[in-house]
Formats: structure tokens, C-alpha cells, sequence
């Protein structure tokens, strides 16, 4: 089931590939604005072994797992302390659903005026994007815990904190993960859109704007998205090992009840 899941995966980029070549080949949209595959393709591997390239892609790295860290850090510890305290959990409700649909990209020149270091100010940005799926995967976890699991540690004599730590954390785990593989992918766009917006020194956004300087160059444009892609790409599945690594137990019965 694994491989077919892959090899399906490569049929589907396979065939937009393909398509974009025939397009672009058969002139039935301007080969400037989209230039065929092979060419983006290959501009693409340049960029595999372009020093200057290779740094800004370290620079967006770095802030990425800076402020994704830094998220991870502060929601899950929160999350756990909302989620265990009914009182402190419902006082926070309205500011949490408050905060979480403003976009981090308006925050932007709110960073800059506060964090002049501009890895600082994408960690920022980065931080608070990723709160909120991290967070209210912790939360919701946590609520989700099997009630009668709990009440049996406590009908032993065990009191909040072992029930939390034998029993509420081990089963809010395998969410808490899936939280931050998706603030993961989240950061990565924020980042990206943060050095496009905000500018900066390095980073993979600043290759992207400065492609479009002199007149511009679609293809290196598209070259850098598709590093951006494989970047997220990488991210996520790294993640996704991990997980089926670190709770093999939740995998089985996921996929057994599929």
C-alpha cells in the first residue's frame, strides 16, 4: 500500500510536469510567463550546486527551525496546562479563537519594528504562525482522552499529575506530533513570505524577489519554487518517519481500523 501510495505520488508530479512541457512547447501560453519543465528542471539542478543559492536556503532554514522550535517549546507546555485546567482553558478560549485567524503575514511591519535582526523578525513571525495548530492540537488531544483510562489511575489512588503524565500525555502524543507537522509546513510558507515581503539579506524569498529584478527570469523563479517545494516535501515526510517511528503502536491501529 506504501509503495503504491509513492508510486502514484510520482505518476501525479509526472503528468503536471508533462503538461506544462506540452503547453509550453506547443505555444498555447507565452514561453516567457511559463517556460517548459525542462528548462525550469534544469535551471533547478544549477541551483543544487550554487553556493550562493545553498546560503539562502541555510538562512531560511535556520529561521524556520528557530521559530518552530521556539513554538513547540511554548504551546505544548501551554496546551497541556489549558487542556489539564478546565478554568484556565475556558478563560483562554475567547482569546485563542481571538488571535488564531489573524494572519502572521499582517504582522509583518508590526516584526520589523520591533526586530531589526530580520532572522529574528522572520522566528517571530514563524513563532506565532505555528502557535496556534501546535496549541489547539494540544488541546484538543488532551480533551479527547479516554475517560474511563483516567478515572481507573485515579480509583488506584493516583493523583492529577501522575494521571496527566501515565495516561493523558501518552495518548495526546501521537496528535501533539501531527501539530507540529503541520506548524512545520506552515512555517515554511510564512518564512518564504516573510523574506518576500520584508526583503532581508538571505533566504530563499530573497532569491525569489530578486529573480524578478533586470527585467526578470520566470524560469529561476520557478526553478527556486520548486527547491521551496522539495524543501516542504522533505519536511513533512521527515516528520511523518518520525512519527511512525516514535508511535508505532498508534500507526498499527490507525491503519488497522483503515
Amino acid at each position: 500500500m506504501r509503495y503504491r501510495r509513492i508510486a502514484l505520488g510520482a505518476a501525479g508530479v509526472a503528468g503536471v510536469v508533462a503538461a506544462m512541457e506540452v503547453v509550453s512547447r506547443a505555444g498555447l501560453v507565452d514561453g516567457t510567463a511559463l517556460p517548459p519543465a525542462s528548462t525550469v528542471l534544469g535551471e533547478a539542478a544549477k541551483l543544487a550546486v550554487d553556493g550562493e543559492f545553498l546560503v539562502d536556503v541555510g538562512a531560511t532554514l535556520g529561521a524556520w527551525f528557530g521559530g518552530l522550535a521556539l513554538a513547540v517549546l511554548v504551546a505544548v507546555p501551554l496546551g497541556v496546562l489549558l487542556g489539564s485546567v478546565p478554568f484556565l482553558g475556558t478563560a483562554a478560549r475567547a482569546l485563542v479563537e481571538l488571535l488564531r485567524p489573524i494572519p502572521s503575514v499582517a504582522l509583518i511591519p508590526l516584526a520589523i519594528i520591533l526586530f531589526a535582526e530580520p532572522t529574528r523578525m522572520k522566528m517571530s513571525l514563524i513563532f506565532y504562525a505555528c502557535l496556534w495548530p501546535i496549541l489547539i492540537n494540544t488541546l484538543y488531544a488532551l480533551r479527547d482522552v479516554d475517560p474511563v483510562a483516567k478515572d481507573s489511575l485515579r480509583a488506584f489512588g493516583f493523583g492529577t499529575p501522575s494521571v496527566l503524565w501515565h495516561v493523558s500525555l501518552p495518548s495526546a502524543a501521537p496528535f501533539i506530533a501531527t501539530g507540529v507537522r503541520i506548524a512545520a509546513s506552515v512555517a515554511l510558507v510564512v518564512v518564504i513570505s516573510t523574506e518576500l515581503y520584508a526583503g532581508g539579506v538571505d533566504g530563499v524569498g530573497i532569491y525569489l524577489s530578486d529573480t524578478q529584478t533586470a527585467g526578470g527570469r520566470t524560469d529561476l523563479l520557478l526553478a527556486g519554487a520548486v527547491w521551496s517545494g522539495v524543501l516542504g516535501l522533505v519536511v513533512a515526510t521527515g516528520l511523518r518517519g518520525l512519527e511512525r517511528i516514535a508511535f508505532r503502536w498508534h500507526t498499527a491501529r490507525v491503519e488497522g481500523l483503515a
